[in-house]
């Protein structure tokens, strides 16, 4: 990545989307493939999502719904997304003015930063961040004000942040709070407690709140998903997005969407038509069949993921990784150190060649860097004898 002093004339591209030149998926996941390894980087499955869902798509190819879709996303999918809400959350968004598809929650988030932020204004977010979230803060000329989640000192911990550092992460020019949970990469469910606080201070400093849902459905041990916009007051100033991708395994039809106020969703709407105008035509009524599967679906989606967390973990854990905890999401972070590794990302750029397993490093998530030095996450959103091969090929780490 480039530094951000270059001088200009060294490179066409802007100073502030310098460090954005590539992504960590990209380079790994293209390593992955030149060595041949077992790829538990990029966060996709390797399995196809349910029957339903494909054989919609594919009704809507053959049936003709190939040409733009309205600009707002397809009827039936926006009903679809404000059914689904208020079944599990008991939210009840106006699918004519208050739901939006989107190209992916990538292009939602974006869309809604590009939208809501002048330059120099604030972005409180968590750090590891999805690397996402710093270049559209960037795009917008926005700043990014991070609050870090310390790794749990006990096991069956969660991630926590401090309080004190979240209150001085608010100021007179916070604009937003770009929130994800369960959050990536460290698995972290935000509790009830944790919401109530950033609401408040959200609220307190005329902030909206941006939540990235899209693993809401990949939560393990009994725990809850529990949407900022369920809060009191919080409704009026929240943005909730979301996608298929993870919940029906097809992360490759980037299909996402927001909900809200409806000024709030016209104002990304209006960002949103310049960037894709629209996208996913056949896509979306498939999408929207699938959101009324049935609650054994999603049960199961979840019961499914959670055993494969236990088999990768486990044997992370028996080829020496120290395992943190992991309630959601497809992804399970580990500390190398015990290996007698302290620089994770060096060992990812390794890691292929000396095992046959990619994986990437948390530190590219954070500003400060030397608090993830050591930490690799890996996804366990693969088939079973894939995970297995890849515990026993990391094995070799400390032989």
């Amino acid at each position: 990545m480039a530094d951000m002093t270059e001088p200009r004339q060294n490179s066409p591209l802007v100073p502030r989307m310098r460090p954005f030149t590539s992504t960590i998926f990209a380079e790994i996941s293209a390593l992955a493939v030149r060595t041949g390894a077992i790829n538990l980087g990029q966060g996709f499955p390797d399995t196809e999502g349910p029957q339903l869902i494909l054989d919609r798509a594919a009704e809507a190819i053959h049936g003709g719904a190939n040409q733009y879709p309205p600009g707002l996303g397809v009827p039936a999918l926006r009903t679809a997304i404000a059914e689904h809400q208020k079944r599990f959350y008991g939210l009840d968004p106006d699918p004519d003015a208050e739901v939006l598809v989107t190209a992916g929650a990538t292009e939602a988030i974006a869309a809604t930063i590009l939208a809501l932020c002048e330059p120099g204004d604030e972005v409180v977010t968590f750090e590891p961040y999805y690397d996402s979230y710093a270049a559209s803060i960037a795009l917008a000329g926005a700043q990014r004000r991070t609050v870090r989640l310390r790794r749990p000192s006990f096991a069956f911990d969660s991630f926590t942040f401090d309080d004190g550092e979240l209150r001085q992460a608010f100021g007179d020019r916070t604009r937003l709070v770009l929130l994800n949970t369960p959050h990536n990469p460290t698995g972290k469910v935000f509790t009830r407690a944790e919401l109530e606080l950033i609401a408040e201070l959200a609220t307190r400093h005329g902030a909206y709140v941006v939540t990235d849902e899209v693993y809401e459905h990949l939560i393990f041990d009994g725990l809850r998903h529990v949407p900022m916009a369920t809060l009191p007051g919080m409704a009026e100033r929240t943005l909730t997005i979301s996608s298929a991708g993870k919940t029906f395994s097809v992360t490759g039809w980037k299909i996402g969407w927001m909900h809200g106020p409806a000024e709030l969703v016209a104002a990304a709407r209006a960002v949103k038509q310049f960037l894709t105008y629209v996208n996913g035509g056949p896509f979306q009524p498939a999408v929207a069949a699938a959101l009324g599967l049935d609650d054994t679906f999603y049960a199961e989606l979840a019961g499914q993921l959670q055993a494969k967390r236990d088999l990768l973990s486990q044997g992370l854990a028996a080829a020496g990784f120290d395992v943190l905890p992991t309630s959601g999401t497809y992804f399970v972070v580990t500390d190398v150190a015990p290996l007698g590794f302290d620089d994770g990302l060096d060992l990812c750029w390794k890691l292929p060649e000396l095992t046959g397993v990619a994986a990437v490093p948390v530190s590219v998530f954070c500003d400060d860097k030397e608090a993830a030095r050591s930490l690799v996450r890996f996804a366990f959103c693969k088939r079973d004898d894939v995970l297995s091969e890849a515990a026993e090929r990391l094995a070799g780490l400390r032989t």
